[in-house]
């Protein structure tokens, strides 16, 4: 079976709406998308302290799961050896905060596909779905850019907006092998 390697944050885990949670209660309002389209949102003049937020206890437990994920990776593990992956060793609490989400959200995956580490360089597969260009660009398989609001610019890659397009992709790679 070929293998796909699924990034959390921003591609199963949907980090945004704690962000914008965390920017309102910093700055007295929501930013609106466009604001920080093609950045991260801590980017955004003055906000740097909003990635400090990434430290907390409790940054990482209670992320929404992104539509279509659970769903569709499901239906990928019929025909695909599929592991989680996350850069999850820089921030101190996000190892067992991302294990605990994990179990709550996705207990179909078994631990042993749950590959958390600080350099996704180490990671080999056929596929990669990331929204991290700098994870993308040392795979040495196919990787497909999950759009997130920092990426969005980026044109290098083939890109998968959401969940059912990342079913259409393999299923065309299904039907096409």
């Amino acid at each position: 079976m070929k293998r796909i390697l699924i990034d959390m944050d921003e591609v199963i885990a949907d980090v945004y709406p704690k962000f914008l949670d965390i920017f309102e209660r910093e700055f007295g309002r929501r930013p609106d998308r466009m604001e920080f389209w093609g950045k991260k949102i801590y980017e955004l003049p003055g906000a740097d302290r909003v990635r400090g937020y990434l430290h907390d206890k409790g940054f990482f437990s209670d992320l929404p799961v992104m539509p279509g994920s659970q769903e569709v990776i499901r239906e990928l593990m019929d025909h695909y050896e599929v592991f989680i992956n996350s850069a999850a060793m820089e921030f101190r609490h996000s190892l067992t905060e991302k294990y605990d989400w994990l179990e709550e959200h996705f207990s179909f995956i078994p631990w042993k596909n749950v590959i958390f580490c600080g350099d996704k360089r180490a990671l080999r597969g056929d596929y990669m779905i990331d929204d991290h260009v700098k994870n993308l660009r040392s795979f040495e398989g196919t990787p497909l850019l999950f759009t997130a609001s920092h990426n969005a610019l980026e044109t290098d890659f083939i890109r998968v907006n959401n969940w059912e397009e990342v079913r259409a992709f393999f299923r065309g790679q299904r039907e096409g092998a």
